[in-house]
C-alpha cells in the first residue's frame, strides 16, 4: 500500500517510512505523487490541521494521505504557542528567534510544558485513521544542544537532563511526541489494513 505524505519535510519522510516499512506500507512524497498541494491551516486544535492536510493532499492525489501537526504547548502560556508553533512570533522569525521570544515571554514562569503532535490518515473511500502522542517535559532556561529543529533546543526531559537537541534520533524517538503517536498509527493502521484485505 502506497500513502503520501502531506508535508515537505524529508526528515519526517524518512521516519514515516522507517516506522511503517514493516506494515508493508511505503509512503511518498507529495512531488512523487505529482501534487503541490499548499493548506491554510486555519484548525484550532492539532487535530483539526492534521484532518485538513491529509485531506487536501487526498483529494489532490487520490492515494491515501498521512498528516501530521505538532507544536509546543507551555502551561504557563495557556498551551501557546500550541498549533501556532511554527509561526509564534511572526513570519519574520526562524526556529532560533522563535524559542528565544519563548524564553524572554517565561521570565518569572513556571516551566512544564509538551510536546504534542497528531497523526491523521485520509483514505479515498472516506476512512480516516488518528492518533495522537504527547511528550511532557520543560522549557529549559538557556538552549543546549544541536540536534533537532524547532524548540528542541529548549525542550528539557527532567528525567534525562537533556534537552531534545541532545538526544540521538533513536533516544528522542524512543520517547517523542510523533514517535508515540506514529506507534499508536501504525497499529491502527496494521488494523485498518487487516481489516480491509482486497
Amino acid at each position: 500500500m502506497k500513502l503520501v505524505l502531506a508535508s515537505k519535510n524529508p526528515k519526517k519522510l524518512i521516519e514515516l517510512n522507517e516506522i511503517l516499512s514493516s506494515l508493508g506500507v511505503e509512503v511518498c512524497s507529495e512531488a512523487d505523487a505529482g501534487v503541490d498541494v499548499e493548506v491554510e491551516e486555519t484548525g484550532t486544535t492539532f487535530e483539526e490541521n492534521s484532518l485538513l492536510k491529509a485531506k487536501a493532499v487526498m483529494e489532490a492525489s487520490g492515494l491515501p494521505a498521512v498528516a501530521d501537526d505538532s507544536g509546543l504547548c507551555v502551561d504557563a502560556l495557556n498551551g501557546a504557542p500550541g498549533v501556532y508553533s511554527a509561526r509564534y512570533g511572526g513570519p519574520g522569525l526562524d526556529d532560533t528567534g522563535r524559542y528565544r521570544l519563548l524564553l524572554e515571554n517565561l521570565r518569572g514562569q513556571g516551566r512544564t510544558a509538551r510536546f504534542v503532535s497528531v497523526v491523521t490518515c485520509c483514505f479515498p473511500k472516506g476512512d480516516v485513521i488518528s492518533a495522537r502522542g504527547e511528550c511532557p517535559g520543560m522549557i529549559a532556561f538557556a538552549p543546549m544542544g544541536e540536534g533537532g529543529f524547532g524548540y528542541d533546543p529548549v525542550f528539557l526531559i527532567p528525567s534525562l537532563k537533556k534537552t531534545f537537541a541532545q538526544l540521538s534520533a533513536e533516544e528522542k524517538n524512543a520517547i517523542s511526541h510523533r514517535g508515540k503517536a506514529l506507534a499508536a498509527f501504525a497499529e491502527k493502521l496494521a488494523a485498518y489494513l487487516n481489516d480491509h484485505q482486497e
